[in-house]
């Protein structure tokens, strides 16, 4: 179901933003172009050496700084309705002054966008001397962590985008074809599903499939290699896809495959049936890591078995060991287990799910059994 801009970037999300800062002692947070700027604003702002920054003070009317040239486009984006004031800096002039006109005052500390270029970084401690620089996300990661509503559509929007490419994998997995031929239609097919970009994928057959971040290669797909198929793209709502299944292409896999691929399978189900508000993300690891040690394969499982998930990739919360969070409804990230033999072959399953008030909603359908094309 398509989500309005509106719901997804609401102008209440500012309003909450101002609170935490004043409550982490902060005076103010300065945003550049990023994950963070869009979510407060729903400005998906160009990153570039002219400077874009979201100044916003804990108490006071926010400002949103643009390049002259690129006004156009942040008055376009839902940022005037979020209640932004934007001011713009012609080619040649300095920005910085506007900065620190827009926090009207001396300030003590600031949260830095955590992914700023360094030399915005350093200009902002030249123009701010006396201001302690923090990161951003001290303040905002606890506002993103749990979705909204409208957020969780928009991820069940991709979640089923991507889906439906993977349902047409058999139209183009095929032996003798190489992995980047499969990959190139992949990407065109994810576009076709309705994202805006294709954030990446991954075709990685026989041994290829045993390093979990492989990409692809100009190498053939066998007759009866497992293929793990990796992939994700970003849609107009800015939030985001990903899903990976393992395929045979044309034949049957090998007996060592055929053998852990099941316990894979109930691994990843474990994982997912886990997922309910008070289990700690390191229970829901350990869910999915149990199983696959006790069958001999517990060194094979290389990775967390799952990162959050919204307008970034990669976001909070992580489902690893050590993370002792308790899950809380809202929060949405990836169940993704994986086994990897080296020089032979792997397998991955990965589904998108949200924490629910009762349980778990998995927001990737296709089936996770073995599927040989």
């Amino acid at each position: 179901m398509w989500v309005g801009i509106d719901e997804l970037y609401p102008p209440q999300r500012l309003v909450a933003a101002q609170h935490a800062i004043a409550a982490a002692g902060l005076d103010a947070l300065l945003l550049s172009p990023g994950s963070d700027l869009r979510y407060l604003t729903g400005y998906d702002a160009h990153a570039g050496e002219r400077l874009t920054l979201l100044v916003l003070p804990a108490e006071g009317e926010p400002t949103l700084i643009v390049p002259t040239l690129e006004r156009p486009a942040a008055e376009a984006s839902p940022a005037p309705a979020t209640g932004v004031r934007i001011v713009d800096h012609a080619d040649g002039t300095d920005p910085y002054p506007l900065v620190t006109a827009a926090l009207d005052g001396a300030v003590d500390a600031v949260g830095l966008a955590d992914r700023m270029w360094a030399e915005q970084v350093l200009a902002l401690r030249a123009a701010l001397p006396g201001a302690r620089q923090r990161l951003a996300s001290e303040v905002l990661r606890e506002l993103r962590i749990v979705k909204s509503p409208a957020e969780i559509a928009a991820l069940a929007e991709a979640g089923a985008a991507i889906d439906a490419v993977h349902e047409r994998m058999g139209e183009w997995l095929r032996p003798g074809r190489t992995e980047v031929e499969v990959a190139a239609d992949i990407a065109a097919a994810i576009r076709a599903a309705g994202h805006v970009t294709v954030d990446f994928v991954i075709v990685a057959a026989g041994p290829n499939g045993a390093s979990p971040h492989h990409g692809t290669s100009d190498r053939p797909i066998g007759v009866g290699e497992p293929v793990v198929v990796d992939i994700g793209g970003t849609m107009p709502s800015g939030y985001r896809s990903d899903c990976t299944r393992t395929y045979v292409a044309g034949g049957r896999p090998p007996a060592e495959f055929v053998d852990y691929y099941p316990v894979l399978r109930d691994a990843q189900h474990a994982a997912v049936t886990a997922v309910r508000p008070g289990v700690t993300a390191e229970a829901v690891d350990a869910a999915a890591r149990e199983p696959i040690a006790a069958a001999g394969h517990g060194d094979a499982f290389l990775h967390r078995t799952g990162h959050g998930i919204g307008l970034d990739g990669h976001e909070e919360p992580y489902v690893v060991a050590g993370n002792d969070r308790p899950l809380v409804a809202g929060m949405a990230f990836s169940v993704e287990p994986g086994i990897y033999l080296a020089g032979r072959h792997g397998a991955r399953i990965e589904d998108i799910v949200v924490c629910t008030a009762d349980g778990v909603r998995r927001l990737n359908t296709t089936t996770t059994e073995l599927i040989e094309l």
